[in-house]
């Protein structure tokens, strides 16, 4: 059985890549940590930016790494388990996790910080230049 896809149109040359990466996105996803996504507005010398929050209570600053790879942004949180505690109960597991964002060309992390268990991402989104070329039509005769 075959499948249709959103980009099968014959219209739509090119788009192989963001087919996979759609499908990609939608494996992925396993709800740990929480986060927010959210857009601020443009100031009067500052453009429009994008800041995502992420719930990584219990994580200090050497056990989260951000990174960009290609056109993703990744989000590493590695707790170590400390065993010389005698723990009467534990309920708060040592977890790692994985978040990958996926960002449209052009888009610039303008920086993280950690402050109160949460884990701010800002994010430049750039205006596009609008380009228009023309193309010249050779005539054969």
């Amino acid at each position: 059985m075959s499948r249709i896809t959103p980009f099968a149109s014959p219209l739509l040359l090119g788009f192989d890549a963001m087919e996979k990466t759609l499908e990609r996105i939608s494996k992925a996803s396993d709800g740990y940590p929480p986060y927010n996504i959210e857009r601020i507005a443009a100031g009067h010398d500052a453009p429009e930016r994008l800041r995502i929050t992420l719930a990584v209570a219990g994580f200090s600053e050497e056990e989260l790494d951000v990174s960009t790879e290609e056109n993703q942004l990744l989000i590493r949180g590695r707790q170590v388990d400390q065993g010389e505690r005698d723990y009467l109960y534990r309920g708060i597991a040592a977890r790692q996790f994985q978040r990958t964002f996926v960002l449209a060309d052009g888009m610039q992390v303008l920086g993280a910080s950690l402050k109160n268990g949460l884990l701010s991402v800002d994010l430049i989104r750039p205006e596009p230049a609008r380009m228009i070329k023309k193309i010249n039509i050779s005539v054969s005769q």
